[in-house]
């Protein structure tokens, strides 16, 4: 089943997700819808906060980059209650999207690699590194289950340009071929 996705705005965006364990209610249907919303919504990574729950659950899906980024190969993964243990290697600007934000995208500066920790689908534990690209998309995603989002790493003059379209978002003044929760959507009146 497709998913409705938060908005820019929407309050459970902006909380801390809780952690989960294996008798969380329908977690394998979550996931499965998880995976479905992001290859509809043409997405590379979903956290489970953009799709209204607050828990510490994230897909991700680097493939669509491996022509130009070879490291994306075989990255289909889930990861349940993950935390990042470290951050290392260069700064890199890249040009990041949102589901949440769409049609907005901003070059970001992040660290180069990482090391998380994180329990897959059957609660086995996982200590991984990853880099370039993947790493990226994870930070991206793990953003959102601190309750960040990409472009509260922007500049302040940046936020301040973008303010209007931000606005925009989160009263359904965008064009999107995904559903979404506007969380500041004008009740229309005939």
């Amino acid at each position: 089943m497709i998913l409705t996705i938060n908005a820019y705005g929407h309050p459970t965006l902006r909380k801390v997700a809780q952690d989960i364990d294996s008798n969380y209610p329908n977690l394998e249907q979550l996931i499965n819808d998880m995976f479905e919303t992001m290859y509809h919504s043409k997405g590379v990574g979903l956290a489970a906060p953009q799709v209204n729950h607050s828990i510490r659950l994230m897909v991700i899906d680097t493939i669509p980059f491996k022509k130009e980024y070879p490291e994306a190969m075989d990255m289909k993964m889930i990861m349940i209650n993950p935390y990042i243990v470290e951050e290392t290697g260069n700064e890199w600007l890249y040009n990041e999207g949102c589901l949440s934000v769409p049609n907005i995208h901003e070059d970001v500066l992040r660290k180069s690699k990482l090391k998380i920790e994180y329990l897959d689908e059957n609660f086995n534990e996982h200590e991984l590194e990853f880099e370039g690209i993947n790493a990226r998309v994870i930070q991206h995603e793990y953003d959102h289950l601190e309750g960040k989002l990409f472009v509260d790493r922007l500049t302040p003059l940046k936020k301040m340009l973008l303010k209007r379209k931000l606005t925009d978002i989160s009263k359904g003044i965008v064009d999107v071929d995904y559903k979404m929760n506007f969380p500041f959507q004008s009740k229309k009146k005939y």
